[in-house]
């Protein structure tokens, strides 16, 4: 099976990029950003949500893992109900195989898992804990 990127994620990373080497002239980008914008231009091509990553430039892949290296590695929130038999955690909405398996996941397999935890916006991580610390809870890429 082939490693996938979202386009959330590409949108994410080429705005980190930005963020972090913006354009000297307002019409220039810098090298990662180019790189990962020929790819979000591959997907909007396809019209597709979602890019292998064999698809990637090594320049858009490096950008990428650098941003990725930015990101929260788990979405553990340390209330763990798989622990207690649930099939899905109510803390971060993670199956029970996602948890046991994390260690072992690549950054695409991961960022999959971030995906559909965060659209859910079900587990306590999204909402309950969120309400309490008085912020709105965190949605799409920036919950990740």
């Amino acid at each position: 099976m082939t490693s996938r990127i979202h386009v959330t994620d590409l949108e994410a990373a080429i705005n980190w990029w930005r963020e972090r080497s913006p354009s000297p002239d307002g019409i220039s980008a810098a090298p990662e950003v180019r790189a990962l914008a020929e790819a979000y231009a591959l997907l909007a091509w396809q019209r597709a949500n979602e890019l292998d990553v064999d698809a990637l430039s090594d320049k858009a892949l490096g950008a990428w893992l650098t941003w990725y290296e930015t990101t929260p590695d788990s979405p553990c929130i340390a209330i763990c109900s798989t622990a207690q038999g649930d099939p899905i955690c109510k803390g971060c909405g993670r199956s029970f195989d996602e948890v046991q398996q994390w260690p072992a996941l690549d950054p695409f397999e991961k960022r999959i898992v971030w995906h559909r935890i965060t659209l859910e916006a079900t587990a306590w991580r999204f909402n309950r804990y969120a309400e309490r610390s008085g912020k709105a809870a965190p949605r799409g890429e920036g919950a990740a």
